[in-house]
């Protein structure tokens, strides 16, 4: 039996090394990714915007009872206002906004977890910062702010308007060439969002801002209790909708008529009261042929809805109608 060489070791060593790296190395800086869901994302979005929407509506009513119409004038200062408030409070002490914390998300700076190799479970990494959350603030509510003015501004100006002066019409053509440029980019910003999720608008993905979970472990206990009581209400009102149009007041009125211990309902009795707005008549018209006191108003257009009208007292065919003392017409 012959032994192998020294340079058959070191040959052998060489050609299984490279082997052993490859199967050893993805293990040791394998990571568990964990895609954040869409769902969510959007969901956060939609929530952030109907608690700006809530705060505007209790901060209108504190000037409700000012001029009517002086608050519309400052409604982009408002809407800013209240971004700037919720920014405040909630991104720049490094905490999400409402929406974001009740989905269980938070921003992470990508760039600083990209080059990293500890990743392991794809929800590590640092928040925005201080440059990241500047340039937030400025883009989300300055930006729009901006925008909004200069919209409105150009639009009192009349610029699009072919009769304006040239220059004036060149900055009206650029304003809509930026905006349909800008929602063009944010199709295709969807579109990839919809494939990556990530990245929900072009802020997020120009500053690198990504959402993540805040918590990896988290009871997702759904409540039916409100959606089925919203169903509910909703079905009633559409069942309200769409029988009301089928009812007539006046039959309705004497079919509760004997229940009813309203004394006005009992001033119909007499000829003195229309008795179908139970008021004294201003115009006041008979129905022939039984002679019963109407409105000119309330018994005309009971008469052009329904020929076969009856009295709402006597229950006779109405087969034309009076002014009271005057000539009778169909």
């Amino acid at each position: 039996m012959t032994l192998p060489s020294h340079d058959a070791w070191i040959h052998t060593s060489h050609t299984l090394l490279p082997r052993w790296k490859s199967l050893s190395l993805p293990h040791q800086q394998s990571t568990l990714p964990i895609s954040i869901s869409r769902v969510n994302q959007v969901d956060a979005a939609r929530l952030d915007v109907e608690m700006s929407a809530m705060l505007k509506e209790q901060l209108v009513k504190v000037f409700s009872l000012m001029k009517p119409g002086m608050l519309f004038q400052y409604e982009a200062e408002l809407d800013a206002f209240l971004e700037f408030l919720i920014w405040r409070f909630s991104i720049w002490v490094d905490k999400p906004t409402p929406g974001i914390a009740l989905m269980n998300l938070r921003y992470r700076d990508e760039r600083a977890v990209e080059p990293r190799d500890k990743v392991r479970t794809g929800l590590e990494g640092p928040g925005l910062t201080v440059a990241q959350k500047l340039w937030y603030c400025i883009a989300t509510v300055g930006g729009q702010y901006i925008w909004a003015r200069l919209q409105s501004f150009s639009a009192f100006r009349r610029w699009g308007d072919t009769e304006q002066r040239p220059l004036a019409r060149r900055l009206w053509i650029l304003i809509q060439r930026i905006e349909g440029i800008y929602r063009a980019a944010s199709f295709g910003n969807l579109l990839i969002f919809l494939c990556t999720g990530r990245y929900r608008n072009l802020i997020e993905r120009a500053l690198r801002a990504r959402l993540v979970y805040g918590s990896p472990n988290m009871n997702r206990a759904v409540s039916f209790e409100y959606m089925n009581r919203q169903l509910v209400w909703n079905e009633f009102s559409e069942m309200l909708l769409l029988l009301l149009p089928l009812l007539n007041s006046s039959s309705v009125k004497n079919l509760l008529r004997p229940f009813s211990k309203d004394k006005s309902l009992s001033s119909a009795e007499d000829g003195s009261a229309c008795p179908i707005c139970q008021a004294t008549p201003t115009i006041p018209y008979v129905a022939l042929p039984c002679q019963h006191r109407y409105c000119y108003y309330c018994l005309r257009t009971r008469c052009a809805a329904a020929p076969s009208f009856r009295c709402s007292r006597c229950s006779e065919p109405v087969v034309a109608m009076q002014r009271h003392g005057g000539v009778p017409s169909e």
